[in-house]
């Protein structure tokens, strides 16, 4: 049975869920949106991916675990020069080991101003 999960941030106007679960597996997926209007927080990429895994955070929380029990991330970026500042707030944010990963360039993603989406299971 797959449960969503409440997070408290702005849903989306796709017909898209942001969390859900699945027994003990959550699966999240999350832009630089600002959590109460949903509007795309803009900015360089490492505003944005910071704004992002605080997103993440949330919804970790609100499904009753923490970034610690992320164990696999996806991440998408529109530019390949992104990936040393996207890197650099990753590190301020995410928790020792950190999660397997994979980033993927892509030439756009929906959403006007967004430099970046995760993708994130995680194990509660």
């Amino acid at each position: 049975m797959i449960s969503v999960v409440k997070t408290g941030i702005a849903a989306s106007k796709a017909p898209v869920s942001g969390t859900v679960k699945a027994g003990n597996i959550v699966y999240s997926v999350h832009v630089s949106k600002d959590p109460e209007t949903g509007a795309v927080v803009t900015g360089d990429i490492e505003t944005q991916t910071r704004r992002a895994l605080t997103n993440l955070k949330m919804a970790m929380e609100a499904a009753g675990g923490s970034l610690a029990n992320v164990a696999q991330m996806t991440i998408y970026l529109i530019d390949d020069a992104d990936a040393p500042g996207m890197n650099t707030a990753y590190r301020e944010i995410m928790p020792e080991p950190y999660p397997v990963r994979a980033t993927v360039v892509v030439n756009k993603l929906l959403g006007i101003g967004t430099r970046i989406e995760l993708v994130a299971m995680a194990v509660i």
